[in-house]
């Protein structure tokens, strides 16, 4: 009697907390957060040392173009949060569509950052033009190829989503591929400000 009311006071066995999605994936945000550490370190430096330069560069950015690309990669990190929670809850319908309303976002951000280089190449701007937009390339660049493997995996993932069972999604290869996608959201969130808009 004794016992079972000591066990009926004492606090539930906390659930282990774990990182959402594949731990490889995890180690995989860090190497890549790091790298990026490393070259955003590097921009400051060279911009500390060419102060002049890349002022006088950075106004020929399009910073609107650049906040258009920021909303778009915002909301598409929040519908893929919401197709994680839907899905988390057994929704696969809504889940599904909230993943295709994030991946179209995603996509108009490729549209609107081509766009932009091909701004810049109809005004004789490329890699070799100065120091500035030697670093605005290899940053943008780069980030580029990382929505352009965020949006695959989260194709492939809506792809095997949608073969799962309606009443029983498991949502664990999205949840890994969100958390690539939001280090891709986040990495943007450095890289805008510090390339478009800091003087």
């Amino acid at each position: 009697m004794t016992e079972s009311i000591s066990s009926a006071l004492s606090p539930a066995p906390a659930q282990a907390r774990r990182l959402p999605g594949d731990q490889f994936v995890w180690y995989v945000v860090l190497l890549e957060a790091l790298t990026f550490c490393v070259l955003f370190g590097a921009f400051a430096f060279a911009r500390v040392a060419h102060l002049e330069l890349f002022n006088a560069s950075q106004q020929r950015l399009n910073v609107s173009a650049g906040a258009i690309n920021t909303a778009l990669l915002l909301t598409a990190s929040w519908c893929v949060a919401r197709a994680v929670l839907t899905v988390r809850e057994g929704g696969k319908t809504a889940g599904l569509l909230w993943l295709a309303a994030g991946w179209a976002l995603g996509a108009g951000f490729v549209v609107f950052k081509l766009h932009e280089y091909a701004d810049k190449a109809a005004e004789g701007i490329g890699l070799s033009t100065n120091l500035f937009f030697d670093f605005y390339f290899i940053l943008t660049g780069f980030h580029l190829l990382h929505v352009l493997a965020g949006l695959l995996a989260l194709l492939l993932v809506g792809a095997g989503l949608a073969r799962q069972p309606k009443n029983a999604p498991s949502g664990y290869a999205l949840e890994t591929a969100a958390a690539f996608w939001h280090l891709v959201d986040l990495l943007w969130l450095v890289l805008f400000p510090l390339v478009y808009v800091m003087h």
